[in-house]
């Protein structure tokens, strides 16, 4: 064990528990609030470096930010991209050395630049001569990553878009020789909006291109970021591990092994997306009568559309929205005999009419108090606080989920490669003997905690 998680942080569940399990002893709260199972993050990083064995996984702090997410990636071995300051200083409070973060944002404050040099941090990403001349100036020993702009799908904010072009990346090279800027490696990033296994392949090969660029003016490249953009649903696990097979193709072909060039990525929902399930409250509800045409073309009778305002919205737990992604089908913790199922919309909290979750949900009629449960919420709903005044941000509850094949839950310290044989060993937690798991890789050990037992 790294420190960073200890046994106070997450409840102990058995193999075959479910998030909703929870639910019953923690409905009495009037708040929104989340269950996550950290089990679940357990076992979406073990199936990551199974599938991608030369890639080093970096967590997007600003994809969830909450402590036992970051804890339980500290413990796994996995590093972190950070956003900004504050990013950078949540995973260095919890004792991540400077070494595991990259600064990955494209566009930096000059005095967050010259937080990151502080704190020792000093992997960055730029994509233009403006950010380039912000670090030569502000930090001067940072280890640059050129991004560029991978070919995806149209973003739905295209203005949104980074990454220089291949036709400008030895310009940009040129200049950060003129600065004395060290330029180790590139970096791309799809996204979450392009899922097209072939988008990653043409993205390695043109950073195949970039790399060729920085070894003619004598750069000795040796970092890979391929970003993120991998799916987080567990109904989404073969899409991913076709998109892994295409990218070991690339990297293969590429950047094969023994080039010298270390392999990164920035998998963030993959993570998240369905270790959290967040249950809201209804609190308020409006019925907007809607008028049917009759037989003979005249107005006839009504058919009723309701809205429900939750217990949280868009500037707290259903931020997520924000961030393209649709709000999960709410399902309902009572199960009601409905005679027909009523169109519905679903907003935050009174006060605030932009606050839309979601339109055109089919559900019974329900009143003030009951309970809807949202699953696959674990990214980008762990918001900061809200400039608007909204929502306090949901309580989380950890649970640890048992790993399959083992009778105890185990926190892996898995800091190379897949280990191609995993075991179940004994070691000692706090005051308390557990099952943990010995792995091995070609005969090394990599982790094998102290043995307790007598």
């Amino acid at each position: 064990m790294n420190g960073y998680l200890n046994e106070s942080n997450f409840t102990m569940v058995e193999e075959g528990f479910t998030p909703r399990d929870l639910l019953e002893n923690l409905l009495s709260e009037q708040q929104a609030f989340f269950v996550a199972d950290l089990g679940d993050i357990v076992r979406k990083h073990l199936r990551f470096l199974k599938a991608l064995p030369r890639v080093k996984p970096y967590f997007p702090v600003k994809c969830n930010s909450s402590g036992g997410v970051l804890r339980l990636l500290a413990e796994l071995g996995a590093g972190f991209a950070c956003a900004n300051k504050t990013e950078i200083a949540a995973v260095q409070s919890i004792g991540v050395p400077a070494d595991k973060i990259f600064y990955s944002s494209p566009c930096k404050q000059i005095a967050h630049i010259k937080y990151a040099a502080s704190r020792g941090v000093r992997l960055m990403a730029f994509d233009n001569e403006v950010e380039l001349g912000k670090v030569a100036r502000s930090h001067p020993h940072a280890r640059m990553l050129l991004g560029i702009a991978a070919d995806s799908s149209p973003s739905a904010h295209p203005s949104m878009m980074f990454g220089a072009t291949l036709k400008s990346c030895r310009r940009l090279l040129e200049a950060a020789k003129e600065q004395a800027v060290e330029v180790v490696g590139i970096s791309f990033h799809l996204g979450s909006c392009s899922l097209e296994p072939q988008g990653f392949a043409q993205a390695v090969a043109e950073a195949q291109l970039a790399f060729d660029m920085g070894a003619e003016l004598g750069y000795r490249m040796h970092l890979l970021d391929i970003g993120g953009g991998f799916p987080g649903t567990e109904d989404a696990r073969a899409q991913f591990e076709e998109i892994a097979a295409v990218i070991n193709s690339a990297l293969d072909t590429y950047f094969p092994e023994g080039c010298g060039v270390e392999i990164i990525a920035r998998p963030g929902r993959y993570y998240v997306t369905s270790a959290f399930t967040l249950a809201a409250s209804i609190t308020a509800k409006e019925e907007i009568p809607m008028e049917q045409p009759g037989s003979d073309g005249e107005e006839s009778g009504s058919k009723k559309s309701l809205v429900y305002h939750l217990s949280d919205g868009i500037y707290g737990a259903f931020s997520c929205v924000l961030f393209d992604s649709p709000c999960p089908k709410p399902l309902l913790h009572k199960k009601p005999c409905p005679d027909h199922l009523l169109c519905s919309s679903l907003r935050g909290p009174p006060g605030l009419p932009e606050d839309r979750i979601a339109d055109s949900v089919e559900l019974p009629e329900l009143q003030d108090g009951d309970w809807l449960i949202f699953q696959d919420m674990g990214a980008y709903s762990i918001a900061v606080p809200s400039l608007l005044g909204g929502c306090p941000q949901p309580q989380v509850t950890y649970a640890m989920s048992r790993l399959p094949g083992f009778k105890s839950g185990a926190i892996l310290s898995l800091e190379k490669p897949w280990a191609a044989r995993l075991r179940p060993c004994t070691w000692s937690w706090g005051s308390k003997p557990v099952l943990g798991i010995e792995a091995e890789l070609m005969g090394s050990n990599i982790f094998s905690p102290p043995r307790s037992l007598p």
